[in-house]
């Protein structure tokens, strides 16, 4: 079959790879899309994968072959899949760090995403794969596992109803939180380099969206509209350690920053100082739980979730959607397998 495959130092070739198999119990998942990650990205860009290595996990599929004790599904469903299941029964899982969980951390689709098929175990099936509602195409589907990590996101940081919430960075993860936060009541702002993101995030539902033009600027603009308090919370998913001092100036005394990317520079982090005496909490937000994505997939039926701004690429363009991507030319690629 017909794989993406990574090849180090920054390389993705369309490669001849042998089909996956069921061995005990599991389905065989025909690919039709895969959505490119920003993770995915990362991956490529400070080359952290081997070579060999098939990226992809926002995946919608056919189910064409299944040995199963579960019997909620049956050859032909169309179904997204979720690719990493926790046990529930750890330290971690027990105090839903359900990413932090080593049976999380270890288990996978078989190869990726960016492949013709895919293998997924029984434990899949019975956690991480979803039926696909009829009123919902592929490339909506593809969004239900970033739209559980924003979701989990957004339960960890016990958004609710009237707080105002700032999210830096509006590329499709920005647009999701937004809308998931506004979901559960907050009052929501957006900010960007890129002007047309922030007319984007007016369009999805965002009340305020703005260009990010300096951090004193766009700190004292942000808080003239919220009485000059601040961000009840901030959610962080720029990637670049310039947003730092932003996030701090925008924070209120004793809010809340979300940290939803990584950030290149070792160097980079919040003042110890910032966060003591202003009492400020500083959280990551990682994966999604099993009920992420059953919960985000409802939103998506629903229409509560717009993920009308994805770009659509055959496989064959896959490099084409990443430089794309790299280069901000597109919020979000979706390839066509």
């Amino acid at each position: 079959m017909k794989a993406a495959v990574y090849i180090q130092p920054d390389k993705i070739e369309i490669s001849e790879i042998e089909k996956p198999e069921i061995k005990d119990k599991g389905a065989i998942i025909k690919v039709k899309g895969c959505g490119l990650c920003g993770s995915d990205i990362v991956k490529i860009k400070h080359k952290l994968s081997q070579s060999g290595t098939v990226l992809g996990h926002e995946i919608v599929g056919e189910i064409v072959e299944i040995k199963s004790g579960n019997h909620d599904f049956k050859k032909g469903d169309r179904v997204v899949a979720g690719h990493h299941v926790p046990c529930f029964k750890c330290k971690y899982c027990l105090n839903e760090n359900y990413s932090m969980c080593r049976d999380f951390k270890n288990s996978n689709i078989i190869p990726g995403g960016f492949s013709e098929y895919i293998f997924v175990s029984e434990d899949h099936l019975n956690n991480t794969v979803f039926k696909i509602p009829d009123n919902i195409n592929d490339i909506q589907a593809s969004f239900t596992e970033p739209a559980a990590c924003c979701m989990r996101a957004v339960k960890r940081a016990n958004v609710k109803l009237g707080d105002n919430v700032l999210v830096i960075g509006l590329g499709s993860i920005g647009l999701l939180l937004g809308q998931i936060a506004k979901h559960f009541g907050a009052n929501v702002s957006g900010c960007d380099l890129i002007q047309d993101r922030t007319k984007l995030a007016i369009n999805v539902g965002f009340d305020n969206a703005f260009n990010s033009i300096g951090t004193a600027l766009t700190s004292a603009y942000y808080k003239s509209t919220t009485n000059d308090i601040g961000a009840d919370i901030i959610f962080m998913d720029s990637g670049s350690g310039q947003t730092l001092p932003l996030a701090l100036n925008c924070v209120r005394d004793g809010g809340i920053i979300v940290v939803f990317s990584s950030i290149s520079s070792d160097e980079a982090g919040y003042a110890n100082n910032d966060i003591y005496y202003r009492e400020l909490t500083v959280m990551g937000s990682y994966s999604p739980s099993p009920a992420d994505l059953c919960e985000s997939l409802d939103l998506i039926k629903r229409g509560i979730i717009n993920v009308e701004f994805a770009s659509i690429y055959d496989f064959d363009n896959i490099n084409e959607a990443i430089q794309d991507t790299l280069k901000n030319r597109i919020v979000k690629a979706f390839i066509k397998i």
